[in-house]
Parts: structure tokens; C-alpha cells; sequence
């Protein structure tokens, strides 16, 4: 058994190794490093956590048991299912929160909140239980929803009834109501508690449903913060610093995560929580309108313009990771090197369906980190750009985004659309995540090739030889 001294300063450490996690994770160049760091600190902290308690083959097992699951998913989930992986997991933190709430209030003593059995729980405690349980349901509940629209189950359009704003707010209310009567209560309130908890779970659900597809990168990093901040909640309950550090620590991240994200998008944080991004009128107007026409191509002509241009911007998307198509744009990029092409990879914040979605596929190709740019980095280099090749990117290069009155005016943009040829790899000509046309399909500049992503590069590799 280590002494406190001992347990907060192995705590200390490994909230340290925390630290240097999120340092690390923070560039592609130091991730690894960065997950290693991390490792290591989740490793402190659950061995010192396990000398404080002697329930040792129940915990072992649980993580034995939980580690078996986690290293059947890792192997068998795919990159593109990513965002709703980690949609789920966050919605476990939530779930674990509430769990331990609930038995914190069930049995105060065993979990050293009470000096003596059958004593109540003191004020500050019933707080702190309070915001932990609440904002664990609303993660929960919230980030089933974002499962289930990232994964296809459900619909991503926004999901919005009259009157939606007073609802949440009048359910927000009620929730804070009941928790102020649980924190009132002499004892344990049990009816207060538990209506507090049913009306987070539901809240929580209302909020995220009218969002649109184009805001679930703000949606996982905004859930992401929930999480933590449910952990540092609970933890505060049990006086566990090392939960609360990690808590804050996630929380903190999240949220400056969520804000670097709707500044790329040009969004206010509270206009996504309150709001969809992406509704079914901006839809609508692009099928109301005028019938356009776009000139169309092969992989054969799209590597020939390849092969002649002098500069080349690769622009990955969504539909780059649904096609799995990250290994053939490496070898693209190779064949155009050898042929004397500059070719350079250009990455928008929000990309994908998480942040960091195309880095990621990218760095599972190998593809050198210096040949990948972000927006700020690589925009001013479009208009002396020969050739750009957008591969299944949609709302992220829309320059509808430079149009009042657009859905999306505003966001910043890739402006692939200053460059000398676009060419634009797409299955068909459906709007993107956001439910908007792209009018840079219709551009004289532009040449759509239509295929899956990954077939199409291979012909253009074969072509290029």
C-alpha cells in the first residue's frame, strides 16, 4: 500500500505524461510520441489506482475484458469509421459517469464521501454528483445520436420541429430544477436524482439531432469536451485528482478543439449547438434551380493533364477514405514526381468527418508529413497552381462559402477554384455532407471524372506509365 504522499506524486507523474501527450498529438511529426506518452501516464495512474483498493480480479478483469474488446475493434474497424468510433467511445465515458454517480449516491461511504454508513451526503458533494451526472447523460445520449448519423443509421440532415428552442430551454430548466431539489434535499432524493438524470439523457438527445452532417466535426470535439468534464466532475465527488486532472485535461482540449473548428467554418459555437448546419432549403434551392452543365472526362485525359502540369494540389476527402483510396494517391504522387511534377497535398480543418480524419489516412500511407499543408498554409499557392485534383472533397472547396446569403457563407474555404484545371473525382454529382451544390463542378476550368476514387487513381497511375 503506497502512502498519500506516494499516490499523489505517481499521480503527479502521470498527469505530467498527460501533458505531453496532448504536446505531442498536437503535430503529425510527434503523434506517435505523443500516444506513447500517453500510454504510459494511463499505465501509472491504473497501477497506483489498483494499491488503493482490494477489489483487484473484479478491476483486472474488467480491464482485461475491456482491453480484449478494444483490441478486436481496433483491428477490424476501418479508417472511414473512425468519427463513429469515437462518437462511441465517448458515449461510454458519459455512461460511465452516470453509472458511478448513481452508485456514489446509492452508497456514499464505500466510495469515501461519508465519514459513517447512512450519513448524507454533504452539500458540496451532491453538487459535484449533480453536474458529473448531468453532463454525462447529455454525452451519452448525445453521442449515440452522432453514431448513428455518422455511421449511416440515421439520417444527417438536421431534424428540427417548431418550437425546438423552448423546448430544450424549458427542459433545461426542469433539469436544473431537479437538481437544485436534490441539492436541497436533507437526504437522498431519489426522485429528484433520477428525474434530473431521465431529463439529461432526453436533453441531450434533442440538442444533437438538429444538427447537419457539415457541423459533425465540431459535434465529436464538442462531445469530446463533455466527456472530460463529466470525468473531472465525478472525480471531484471522489476526491480522485488523478480524474480530475485527465478530466480537465480532456475537457479543456475538447473544447479549444471545438472552437479552432468553428472558426474554420466561420461558425459561432452556440449557432451549432442551437442549430443544423446543413438544412434540407439549401438542398432544395440547389434542385430548384436552373439545370447546369459540367464537362465531364477519363482517367486517361485527367493523366494526361497530370502528367504536362508543372505543379499538382491533391485535395483529399471523405469519399478518399469510403474508397480506401489513400495507398493509390501515394503512388499517384510518386509516378508524377518521377515525372518531374511538384505535388503537394492540401488539408481543410474540418475534412472528413472528425478532425485530423485526412492527416490520419495520409500518415497510414506513409505520405511524407512536409509534402502535407493546411488551408492557411497552401491557399495563397492555388492561382499559380497548374493542376488541382480534388478527390471526393465537396462543401470544403464550394465556393459558395464567398456568396451572402449561402448556408455556408463565410466558412473558409480551399480555394481550389483560383487554380489554372480542376479536376474533380466524385461518384456522381450529389451534393456534399452539407446538403449545397458545388458551382465549382460547373466551371469551365473544371473536368468531373466520375468512379470510385481508388479505381480511378489506378488508371491514372496506369496511364501516367
Amino acid at each position: 500500500m503506497l502512502s498519500g504522499n506516494q499516490v499523489a506524486l505517481a499521480y503527479l507523474v502521470a498527469s505530467v505524461f498527460f501533458i505531453l501527450a496532448l504536446k505531442g498529438l498536437s503535430s503529425p511529426l510527434t503523434s506517435r510520441r505523443g500516444n506513447l506518452f500517453g500510454m504510459i501516464g494511463m499505465a501509472i495512474a491504473v497501477v497506483v489506482t489498483l494499491t488503493l483498493t482490494k477489489n483487484w480480479v473484479i478491476i483486472i478483469s474488467g480491464i482485461a475484458l475491456g482491453g480484449a474488446i478494444g483490441a478486436v475493434v481496433a483491428r477490424k474497424v476501418q479508417m472511414t469509421a473512425m468519427p463513429e468510433l469515437v462518437a462511441f467511445m465517448h458515449s461510454l465515458v458519459g455512461l460511465a459517469a452516470v453509472l458511478i454517480a448513481i452508485a456514489a449516491v446509492n452508497n456514499p461511504f464505500a466510495f469515501g464521501i461519508v465519514k459513517t454508513a447512512g450519513e448524507a451526503i454533504p452539500a458540496g458533494n451532491k453538487l459535484e454528483l449533480f453536474i458529473g451526472t448531468f453532463v454525462g447523460a447529455m454525452t451519452f445520449s448525445g453521442s449515440v445520436i452522432a453514431f448513428l448519423k455518422l455511421s449511416g443509421r440515421m439520417s444527417g440532415a438536421p431534424i428540427v420541429f417548431s418550437g425546438q428552442h423552448m423546448v430544450n430551454l424549458l427542459m433545461a430548466i426542469g433539469m436544473f430544477g431537479c437538481g437544485l431539489w436534490f441539492f436541497a434535499s436533507g437526504g437522498t432524493n431519489w426522485t429528484a436524482f433520477i428525474a434530473m438524470t431521465v431529463i439529461a439523457f432526453v436533453l441531450g438527445f434533442l440538442i444533437i439531432v438538429p444538427i447537419g452532417g457539415a457541423d459533425m466535426p465540431v459535434v465529436i470535439s464538442m462531445l469530446n469536451s463533455y466527456s472530460g468534464w463529466a470525468a473531472a466532475g465525478i472525480g471531484f465527488s471522489l476526491n480522485n485528482p488523478m480524474l480530475i486532472i485527465a478530466g480537465s485535461l480532456v475537457g479543456s482540449s475538447g473544447a479549444i478543439l471545438s472552437y479552432i473548428m468553428c472558426k474554420a467554418m466561420n461558425r459561432p459555437f452556440l449557432s451549432v449547438i442551437l442549430g443544423g448546419f446543413g438544412t434540407d432549403s439549401g438542398a432544395a434551392a440547389a434542385a430548384g434551380g436552373e439545370q447546369k452543365t459540367h464537362r465531364s472526362g477519363s482517367a486517361e485525359d485527367a493523366a494526361f493533364l497530370l502528367g504536362n502540369a508543372d505543379s499538382v494540389i491533391i485535395v483529399p476527402g471523405y469519399g478518399l477514405a469510403v474508397a480506401r483510396a489513400q495507398h493509390a494517391v501515394k503512388e499517384l504522387a510518386h509516378k508524377l514526381r518521377e515525372k518531374g511534377v511538384t505535388v503537394r497535398f492540401a488539408i481543410h480543418p474540418v475534412a472528413g468527418r472528425m478532425p485530423g480524419h485526412m492527416n490520419v489516412l495520409l500518415a497510414e500511407a506513409e505520405i511524407p508529413y512536409d509534402q502535407v499543408l493546411e488551408m492557411d498554409e497552401i491557399n495563397s499557392d492555388f492561382p499559380t497552381t497548374d493542376v488541382v485534383l480534388v478527390l471526393g472533397a465537396n462543401d470544403v472547396v464550394n465556393p459558395a462559402a464567398k456568396t451572402p446569403g449561402s448556408p455556408i457563407f463565410g466558412m473558409p474555404i480551399l480555394e481550389a477554384d483560383k487554380a489554372r484545371t480542376v479536376m474533380v473525382v466524385k461518384r456522381s454529382m450529389a451534393a456534399g455532407y452539407a446538403g449545397l451544390d458545388n458551382d465549382l463542378f460547373y466551371m469551365d476550368k473544371t473536368m468531373m471524372v466520375f468512379g470510385d476514387a481508388k479505381k480511378v487513381v489506378e488508371d491514372m497511375v496506369k496511364a501516367i506509365e
